[in-house]
């Protein structure tokens, strides 16, 4: 109950820190300076999220970081078991990335403000109209050199192994054309979900091959990189974290 109270606490306590920083960054953003303010956004988002990972106590195996390609633009499909995988993710790609958050979000003070800035998209799943020009919004960002994760499940897994793919966020691969990067998280759901408290737990962090989809014939594109990403990510998951404590050294990105 401790670590509960602790970590929740220093969360809010970082959150109010960092805000008064991210609103004249997100001015700026509007204002011609959206790459240097999402850059440095990013910068303090990753470190927001290494003082979260730090404060649970969890033990962290990363492995794979030398399979990120360092320019261009890069699409992260995940596997998602709870909500510290977006925690993982953004102290561990080392590249500033999207994501495509559900609307409900926009409406949220502040969490709204981070997610815009670092280049996150919001979409209404129920309705296609409006889901098909976000995701579309998702693939010129990628075509123009940004990075956005993706969690092809459509929803958090919630302990019950990989859910099987949607494929409408997939298409942010498929029709974008950029190299796809695997990556396998194991543990995740024990931080907090499982037991709705805060839970030092052994955690693993995997970064497959990027999976390039110009490689493919436009016929079978989707399918085959469905299947593709899903076999990588199962490859992985089974294998449970063989860290006993602290966190496995990784190679810095330029």
């Amino acid at each position: 109950m401790i670590k509960t109270i602790s970590a929740f606490a220093i969360t809010i306590f970082t959150i109010i820190i960092f805000t008064p920083l991210g609103i004249p960054m997100f001015i700026l953003s509007l204002f011609g300076l959206k790459k240097p303010m999402t850059f440095y956004m990013h910068k303090v988002a990753q470190n927001w999220a290494k003082i979260i990972i730090l404060v649970t106590g969890c033990s962290l195996e990363v492995e794979g970081r030398e399979h990120i390609p360092k320019n261009g633009g890069v699409c992260f499909a995940s596997n998602h078991s709870g909500i510290f995988d977006i925690i993982l993710a953004l102290a561990h790609i080392g590249r500033p990335f999207g994501f495509i958050a559900k609307k409900e979000l926009l409406m949220v003070p502040f969490i709204n403000m981070w997610i815009s800035i670092l280049g996150g998209l919001f979409i209404d799943r129920k309705d296609i109209r409006k889901a098909i020009k976000t995701i579309n919004q998702g693939i010129k960002k990628l075509q123009n050199g940004n990075c956005m994760l993706i969690f092809p499940e459509g929803t958090r897994g919630n302990g019950e192994g990989l859910l099987p793919f949607k494929s409408g966020v997939i298409k942010l691969a498929t029709n974008s054309l950029v190299p796809i990067v695997p990556i396998a998280i194991t543990g995740s759901y024990g931080v907090f979900e499982k037991n709705k408290r805060v839970q030092a737990v052994p955690i693993r962090m995997v970064f497959c091959p990027p999976i390039l989809a110009s490689e493919m014939s436009s016929t079978d594109r989707r399918q085959i990189l469905i299947e593709k990403v899903r076999s990588a990510i199962e490859s992985v998951l089974g294998q449970p974290p063989t860290q006993e404590a602290g966190e496995a050294p990784t190679p810095p990105l330029p």
